[in-house]
């Protein structure tokens, strides 16, 4: 029988249960390969309620630096009995299937186009360990150890980064060694030439760094300037509120006198959040809250006051799958819609769309000067699978130099030389006004803050002639954001191309990969990466450049390209969607099958080397 014969390019999936201790032994796996020089991609895949549920962590490796899911799974290493069955179907023909053999199973639990490798872990870890817990700990350890032996990953490296894990346990250090000893000459002894999956060193990482999404985005509110953060626990946004306490704590305390000069405070509920948030920004202060998609909901009446008072705030949704609860600990594109137009009336806000920990960086700290410059709330919508899985990214640059920017403020020095203050008055025609802090002047420049109706002046009125006044400066203003913001990023085939793609975020990974298998195929595409609302003239440009173009996205009811064509007035019969929403990171190999497929039915012919599709 065929088997798959790899080097530096695989997938291996690990199905294990909740509470078992694997989690570490398969992320010390995971990073054994980048240790090796080969760019690796995990994904943990848990369950959002108890212990001794199903759990799975996928790895990606491959030398090409691809860091989305490809689809398929070269080896499954099987854990958890209850999810037997469905982990062995995912094993792609030719593959491997690792299970722990101390207890016979029948021929029927297996598949005929599969190797199997069974390594007897618990009878090895009865007769070493008398501890129930040790057991149980030690087997995750035996299997990294056996791994690494049949795959070729050098036992100084796993050595090394079990070393860091427990330095300053010595208690620790040197049973965990041992039990990845024990595991390795097993494989060695017992295992030679078993599977066809190998690595060897490589130097592809370069200067990368591997950083979870939410850390990243957490030092970049610090670097924009944050000293407000306020935030209820809602998974999956949960670590990025705690990460900007651990940065704070490190970096905003006071040398001299050891005061701190942030506030982190954990409201009572989502709607107090962002009313800290807003009344933090009012203050002159940066503020930022970070929730997820049932969070974005109990905000609501609060971003319309901010909106409409034309407050500053920064609102990281770190997206999941919903409505209601939803999957807590599955990753969607399912808020793009709620965020776009939250609250009642007629709202608009900015969106910012970051691909990687990097942009979360980036974009975190240019949400501040965008919400200052605007006056208005700023939403990044980054999402579980970015949020919380380790991903290698560019290096995040750290520029002492960097100067805020505060956008329209009226200074005391201003309103002394007899400049005309009209909190909501539109001076050079770009729709935003003057605002002053509280304090900037002892007798000058005050006005009322109101989430009713007002006239330039921020004097009460239910004059219609007021209200239009006001909305349509708000869409002026808008359109001044369009320029401010990230443009889109195009992504050009190498041959001529009928076809584009939009897509954004978290699936840009798997839609690079995608990509390269479509040209393979005679299908050139061109790309681009959307990373904002509101969309500038390139995306217009993009559509109308193309005889049809695929949006890919991971919610059900295609909110991105719902507001292409509501928001930006494109035709509907030019955007085809491909839409993915199972709860899990969409596949490279999903995307490629969907468009595929599309184009066959389209009766365009893949073609060769001269002429594209």
């Amino acid at each position: 029988m065929k088997r798959i014969e790899a080097v530096n390019d695989f997938v291996i999936k690990f199905a294990n249960v909740n509470g078992s201790g694997s989690a570490s032994a398969n992320e010390l796996f995971a990073k054994s390969f980048l240790r090796m020089g080969i760019p690796v991609s995990p994904r943990n895949i848990f369950p959002s309620n108890i212990q001794g549920l199903p759990t799975w962590y996928e790895v990606r490796v491959t030398e090409k630096g691809h860091l989305g899911r490809r689809g398929g799974v070269d080896l499954m290493v099987a854990m958890n009995p209850q999810t037997w069955n469905e982990d062995v179907k995912e094993i792609d023909p030719g593959g491997y299937l690792f299970y722990d053999s101390t207890k016979p199973l029948p021929p029927s639990k297996f598949r005929d186009d599969i190797h199997v490798v069974g390594m007897p872990l618990t009878e090895i870890c009865n007769a070493t360990y008398t501890d129930s817990r040790e057991r149980q700990l030690f087997k995750n350890i035996l299997y990294v150890g056996a791994l690494a032996g049949m795959m070729g990953i050098e036992p100084e490296v796993i050595a090394e980064l079990i070393g860091e894990q427990y330095k300053g346990k010595e208690k620790l250090l040197k049973p965990n060694l041992n039990a990845f000893q024990l595991g390795l000459n097993f494989a060695k002894e017992n295992l030679k030439d078993a599977m066809g999956l190998r690595t060897k060193r490589a130097y592809a990482v370069g200067d990368k760094i591997f950083i979870e999404g939410n850390a990243a985005a957490a030092l970049g509110c610090l670097y924009g300037g944050a000293t407000v953060c306020a935030w209820y626990p809602i998974t999956p946004s949960s670590s990025l509120a705690e990460a900007f306490q651990r940065s704070c704590s490190k970096l905003r305390v006071d040398k001299e006198t050891g005061k701190n000069k942030f506030a982190i405070i954990q409201a009572e509920d989502e709607l107090a959040s962002i009313g800290i948030v807003v009344g933090a920004g009012w203050n002159g202060a940066r503020a930022f809250t970070a929730t997820a998609g049932p969070g974005i909901s109990l905000m609501s009446e609060f971003i319309g006051l901010a909106y409409f008072a034309e407050i500053p705030a920064v609102i990281i949704d770190v997206q999941r799958g919903g409505p209601s609860t939803g999957m807590p600990t599955r990753t969607q594109q399912s808020d793009v819609m709620k965020c776009a137009y939250a609250s009642h009336g007629d709202t608009k806000h900015v969106l910012l769309f970051p691909e990687d920990p990097y942009e979360c960086f980036e974009m975190g700290a240019q949400a501040f000067d965008l919400a200052e410059r605007l006056q208005t709330p700023v939403f990044m919508m980054t999402d579980l699978d970015i949020g919380m899985n380790q991903r290698l990214c560019n290096p995040l640059v750290w520029d002492d130099a960097r100067r805020y920017d505060r956008g329209k403020l009226m200074t005391e020095k201003m309103l002394e030389a007899g400049m005309e203050f009209g909190r909501y008055l539109d001076v050079d025609g770009d729709g935003i006004p003057y605002r002053t802090l509280p304090g900037t002047h002892a007798t000058k420049g005050a006005y009322f803050t109101r989430g009713t109706s007002k006239n330039a002046y921020a004097v009460y009125s239910e004059a219609g002639a007021d209200y239009v006044y006001n909305m349509q400066r708000l869409l002026k203003k808008f359109e001044t954001a369009k320029t401010l913001v990230p443009k889109p990023v195009l992504t050009p085939s190498k041959e001529p191309a009928r076809f584009g793609c939009i897509y954004y975020g978290s699936t840009s990974p798997a839609m690079h990969e995608a990509l390269e298998a479509l040209a393979e195929k005679g299908i050139f595409v061109n790309a681009l990466r959307v990373r904002a609302f509101p969309f500038q003239d390139e995306l217009f440009d993009f559509v109308a450049s193309h005889s049809k173009v695929f949006v890919v996205e991971q919610n059900r009811d295609a909110q991105l390209k719902t507001l292409l064509v509501n928001d930006a007035g494109i035709n509907p019969a030019s955007l085809i969607s491909v839409l993915h929403y199972d709860g899990t990171p969409i596949t490279a190999r999903f995307i490629t099958e969907e468009i595929a497929q599309i184009v066959a039915t389209l009766n365009v012919r893949p073609i060769k080397k001269d002429k594209a599709a």
